[in-house]
């Protein structure tokens, strides 16, 4: 599960990167509102995935608060769940 985890942080950090760095920018640019429409649909949905996700492997694997914490505040941080992930990373190898 936690490998499916970190798929879906890099999955919902890269579409909140492609909603500020593409999709706003054609819709204040270019007035193009379509891909805000798109990519902030997939983006909301990859959020509530994330979010969901790890609480449940915090209640799983007994996360610490701050840890949990610390991935919430990273989904609404560009480039969050990669920096968290990383952190996820260290963790892991240091826990085996």
């Amino acid at each position: 599960m936690m490998q499916t985890f970190r798929w879906i942080g890099m999955l919902e950090g890269s579409s909140y990167l492609a909603l500020l760095l593409i999709a706003m920018p054609l819709k204040y640019i270019y007035d193009m509102p379509g891909a805000v429409k798109v990519i902030g649909m997939l983006h909301g949905i990859l959020f509530l995935i994330y979010v969901f996700a790890a609480t449940w492997l915090a209640i799983q694997y007994k996360w610490p608060r701050s840890f949990l914490v610390g991935a919430y505040i990273a989904s609404v941080l560009p480039f969050g769940p990669f920096v968290f992930d990383r952190k996820l990373l260290s963790q892991e190898s240091g826990s085996r």
